[in-house]
This record gives C-alpha cells, structure tokens and sequence, in this order.
C-alpha cells in the first residue's frame, strides 16, 4: 500500500504511523513505530497487528468495524503492551483509507505519551543542570579569591614565626585551603573543551570495561551486549571514557561485593533529545542489579554533592553528565531495587 521509502515525509515523523490492510495485516510501519514496538520494518511488514502489539479488549473489533464501515475513530491514554512486554500509554487515531489500485486499509497514528513526558523530564533536567553549573561557577569565583589570599597570608605568616611548632598551625591553613581549591575545581568539572574526532563506541565501551575489570571484586560480573552496526561518532573518546567508567565506578559502589552490571548499547530513530529532534541516536547503557537509587535522590543525582553513599563525594555523575552535554547528549536514569538503568544517548546524524 506504502513503499518504505518513498515517503520521506513519513520516514521524518516524531509520531508514529503504520498502514494496515483489510485483513489488519501491516503494510507499512514509519522509524517511529519501528523504534516504539521494538521491531524493524522489515520484521514487520505481513505481520498481523496483534503480533506485534496487545490492547485492551475490543480494540480490534475497533478497527474491524472501522474497516467495514470507513468511520475512522481515537482512542485516548489507551494502554498497550508491544511484543517485548513493554507497557505504554499512547494516543491512537484510525484513519479508514480506500485506495482503487490496494483497496481497503487503516492508517494508524500513535503517539506516545510516556515518550512526551519523558521529554519534558530531559528539558528540565537540561535546564536544572545549565542552571546548576551557572551557579557553580559564580560561586567558584567567590571563594577562590578569598582562598587564594588565605593561603598567601599563611605562607607569609610561616616565614616570620620562629617556632617550628607554630608552623604546624599554617600548614593546615595551607593545606585545607588547597583541599577546598581541589573541591572547587572538581564540582566545576572538566574545563578542556571536547577535542572531537571519529571514534567507534564500542572501543570506549571496551576500554571501561578493560579499566573496571582491575576494579571489580570476584563476586561481580561484568557483561556486555553490543549493537556492531552503530556507526563512529564525532566525539572526545578520553571524554566519554571518563563519563562512561563514572557510571561504571557508581554502579560497582552500588553492588558491593556481588552482582552483575551490563553494557549495553543500541540506536534509536527519529529520537528527541532535550528540546532537539535527531535522525539517529546512539543508546548507551549501564545496568546493574544493585538494591536502587533512593526515591529521595533520584531526581537529583546528577547535580554536585548528592550522593546515596556515606562515603561518597557526589561529584561522578555531574562530571558525566557534563561530559555528555558536551557532545550534545544527556544521560537519563530510573531505579528499582534489582534494576538500575544509566543512559547515555548521543546524537549519530553528524558523525
């Protein structure tokens, strides 16, 4: 009914569309629905609609009756679970079509309301987090003068005392205002611009985990799932080492002694990130089985000093997600206990 690739304009939608025939068979599914129901178009094409998707009951009985009858209808908040088990709450309208040289068919447009949420989330965590480091570093310059004529006070000081002993007192000056400029330094985070080049994913992916493996105890595994066809991209591979052996580091902090983390990585079409639209996306995971992140927290794990652990320095993921926003990308977080998931997504349309 729909050749796959004469309709750019379809291959471009954020929503997403598929074209059913008179016996609910799919003639065509657009990169939106390929990335929604988890199945390429190829995959697709010939299947039934209840072989790729589960609705509520008489859902179907909704189409039949559209078919045979060329009233089109909508469905709102309708719940649907795709063939890998995943529920999402979309918005569906059916359009009835009659075309002399195909005959009957539907053409449905979904649109998805977890992914829309989803969206606002990443614009605000963009936001909190450009507000944050503005902050920061008006900040840093307030406390790094006062500390820098601290410490030169105390190196005077030192020269005219004439008791060893009372030279004891400026050294902690000396060294608590330097330990106070590390902390500075470390919460503002990498100052070296991105210097950007072709890299393949999958060696930053192999470097980490050749890193952790000197850094995991003999109860955790370190496993991985990679997708070999994303293309290089343009990209700092020291810079997303660090971002990615971050998440790594946080997730072995997590486990403790045992458990399992997997890397894991994917593409996704037609994919938004914050307040911009990209053609491809590369998906970047880090999963671990670890007890969870805190409700409390987890909406501000990534902003400096917040952190779950007693000894932690809530410093890893703001440098990572820093990093991120350098090359354009965010990265994403939700926990449950067993099932933590980091994702990294980064732009692949100008590799």
């Amino acid at each position: 009914m729909i050749e796959q690739s004469q309709h750019p304009i379809l291959e471009n939608l954020a929503t997403s569309v598929l074209v059913l025939d008179s016996e609910l068979r799919i003639e065509y599914v657009n990169p939106a629905a390929e990335t929604l129901f988890e199945i390429s178009a190829k995959k697709a094409y010939g299947r039934q609609w209840s072989d790729i998707a589960t609705t509520s009951n008489g859902f179907i009985d909704l189409l039949q009756s559209s078919l045979d009858t060329t009233h089109p209808f909508s469905e709102r908040e309708l719940a649907l679970t795709t063939a890998g088990n995943k529920t999402i709450t979309v918005d569906c309208t059916v359009t009835p079509m009659l075309e002399p040289q195909y005959g009957k068919g539907l053409l449905i447009e979904i649109i998805s309301l977890d992914r829309q949420l989803q969206i606002s989330k990443e614009e605000t965590l963009i936001s909190q987090h450009h507000a944050v480091s503005a902050l920061i570093r008006g900040m840093a310059h307030e406390i790094k003068n006062p500390l820098g004529g601290l410490r030169g006070a105390a190196q005077l000081l030192e020269r005219e005392l004439p008791s060893e002993e009372l030279k004891e007192f400026t050294q902690v000056i000396i060294h608590e205002a330097d330990r106070l400029q590390n902390l500075v330094d470390r919460m503002l985070g990498p100052i070296k611009l991105p210097a950007k080049q072709p890299v393949n994913i999958h060696m930053v992916m192999e470097r980490v985990r050749s890193l952790a493996r000197a850094e995991v105890p003999p109860g955790i595994s370190v496993k991985f799932d990679y997708d070999p066809s994303i293309p290089d991209l343009n990209a700092d591979p020291e810079q997303l080492i660090q971002a990615v052996l971050n998440l790594v580091r946080n997730a072995l902090q997590a486990l403790g002694e045992e458990g399992e983390i997997i890397l894991r990585t994917r593409t996704q079409r037609q994919f938004t990130i914050g307040h911009q639209r990209h053609k491809l996306v590369a998906l970047i995971e880090v999963i671990d089985n670890g007890p969870g992140i805190p409700d409390e927290i987890l909406d501000t794990i990534f902003f400096p000093m917040i952190t779950g652990r007693a000894d932690g320095s809530g410093l890893g993921l703001s440098i990572a997600q820093s990093l991120i926003n350098r090359h354009g990308g965010l990265i994403e977080c939700t926990s449950k206990p067993g099932n933590t998931v980091f994702q990294i997504l980064l732009p692949l349309e100008n590799s």
